[in-house]
């Protein structure tokens, strides 16, 4: 199988894990929202940004080493697992320490117990990190599919049912327990790879002059991605963090959805990366694609929250609304931007990609803490300007720099998808204008979905036959693909 099949199957494992995962967790979401109240989402966004921050240093980067580096040793791969099971461990010990410290701070003591059943995470993480690296690197998204979706179904039944039973806030918390132990269990079972104790130094090195800028890269992501949580928890209060983590988790599994192509990317590029002419066309074609996906989720996701938080989540939620509609606009920047950084980290260069971060998170952090006074509203605008101003630009220009893609080439295979999304809201706001004092708002919210699904496709159809084309027949080599390993 050559690489551009491998590719094709990669990414629609990948589209199967992303998609079959977040109509789970969406779903599982949707009751756990019904059960619980905002004060309990938000205790655990707020004992979950202190998690993520230390959760960066348990893989250090190594993960993105080992599916990037061309000559890759068992010594690598030892020393990559001992040394993120060291710093679990470590990590559960700080935490341990330190949670009631934190809990002061925030003047919550429920947030101590939180965070130190939390921390167990790291070692599930730790566990994890070398054998999903290695499916990665191999393209085999399908035991990542498997393992994802068959973690996240014990996870949620595990949530619902504590919910059920009264649990309240820890229905959150085991949730998260029984999901990441059975994505472990899952995992060593389909891997034929076991750690031996071949621990080298120099073998860290090697790893660690790339992780390094990776792990940099995740510290700052983190202030990126946590710092408002951390400043509306702290200035606003959990019920306040609960109505932003409700929209900012619909934001999450819309992403999640579209790094279907970020997953396979990385890999795919790293193969290519001595190659200008091929890795122009993968970024020119991963980007299409990508856009042919993020415009109209996105776009209609903003379009279509007034119908889309009360019909999934219960009228409670309906502070949620206007910062779902604000935040639903840097979903399009986050997957684009995934892109290019995987250009660029395929092309050796992660330093570039930690240096864009740095300025990101220290205007993130400024943006936020002068307009948190305001609510969470303005904290979700801070955030969209931002991303449109900083990141999407120079990782563009970076891009253009490493493999000489040209932005008029660019924007026409991003021209169809937009000008298709345009069309698709402008038919979401007219079914609404027509039919909605005549419908009540679940209706009106199924009829949109479909239909415009419909008129984006046809659309997409109209504007370009050849870009419709091409999807159909990529679908058919992938379809195509899976039937000649079967048969052998």
């Amino acid at each position: 199988m050559n690489l551009r099949q491998q590719a094709v199957k990669g990414i629609i494992w990948s589209a199967f894990q992303s998609v079959g995962s977040q109509i789970i967790s969406l779903g599982i979401f949707f009751l756990l929202a019904r059960l619980l109240n905002p004060t309990d989402f938000g205790l655990v966004s707020l004992a979950g940004v202190y998690l993520s921050f230390l959760q960066v240093f348990v893989d250090q980067g190594f993960a993105e080493a080992i599916v990037q580096r061309h000559n890759l040793e068992r010594e690598h791969l030892d020393t990559a697992f001992w040394v993120s099971i060291c710093m679990s461990g470590v990590l559960i010990g700080v935490t341990l320490i330190a949670a009631k410290p934190i809990a002061i701070a925030f003047k919550n003591p429920e947030i101590s117990s939180i965070i130190c059943w939390l921390s167990l995470g790291f070692l599930l993480s730790a566990l994890n990190s070398v054998q999903q690296a290695l499916f990665r690197r191999k393209l085999a998204f399908r035991a990542l599919a498997m393992r994802s979706i068959i973690a996240m179904i014990c996870g949620g039944l595990t949530g619902v049912v504590m919910a059920f039973l009264n649990f309240g806030v820890w229905s959150l918390v085991g949730q998260q327990l029984v999901n990441g132990t059975v994505g472990v269990l899952v995992l060593w079972w389909a891997g034929d790879w076991q750690p031996g104790f071949k621990v080298s130094k120099p073998h860290f090195q090697e790893l660690f002059s790339y992780s390094v800028n990776i792990l940099g890269f995740n510290i700052f992501n983190f202030f990126n991605r946590h710092s408002d949580d951390f400043l509306i928890g702290y200035f606003l209060g959990s019920e306040a963090l609960g109505y932003y983590t409700i929209a900012y988790r619909l934001l999450l599994t819309m992403t999640n959805l579209i790094r279907t192509l970020s997953q396979v990317g990385l890999p795919t590029f790293s193969r290519l990366q001595d190659d200008q002419e091929r890795i122009q066309r993968g970024f020119y074609t991963a980007s299409q694609l990508t856009s042919l996906v993020a415009f109209p989720v996105f776009m209609g996701a903003s379009a279509l929250a007034p119908e889309l938080i009360p019909g999934l989540f219960g009228e409670q939620w309906l502070p949620s609304i206007p910062v779902m509609q604000i935040l639903s606009w840097i979903g399009i920047v986050h997957s684009l931007d995934g892109i290019s950084v995987n250009v660029i980290k395929a092309r050796g260069k992660p330093d570039w990609v930690l240096q864009v971060n740095i300025l990101n998170a220290i205007l993130n952090v400024v943006a936020f803490i002068l307009v948190v006074r305001w609510g969470i509203m303005a904290v979700a605008a801070a955030y969209v300007i931002r991303g449109y101003l900083i990141p999407l630009p120079i990782f563009w220009f970076m891009t253009q720099k490493l493999i000489g893609v040209e932005l008029k080439t660019y924007l026409q295979k991003c021209s169809t998808p937009f000008v298709s999304t345009l069309i698709m809201v402008g038919g979401i706001y007219g079914t609404r204008y027509f039919l909605g004092d005549l419908l009540e708002g679940k209706a009106v919210l199924a009829i949109c979905i479909l239909g415009s699904a419909i008129v984006y496709v046809l659309a997409i159809w109209q504007i370009d036959s050849k870009l419709f084309d091409q999807v159909i027949n990529l679908i058919k080599l992938s379809v195509s693909s899976r039937k000649q390993k079967s048969s052998l």
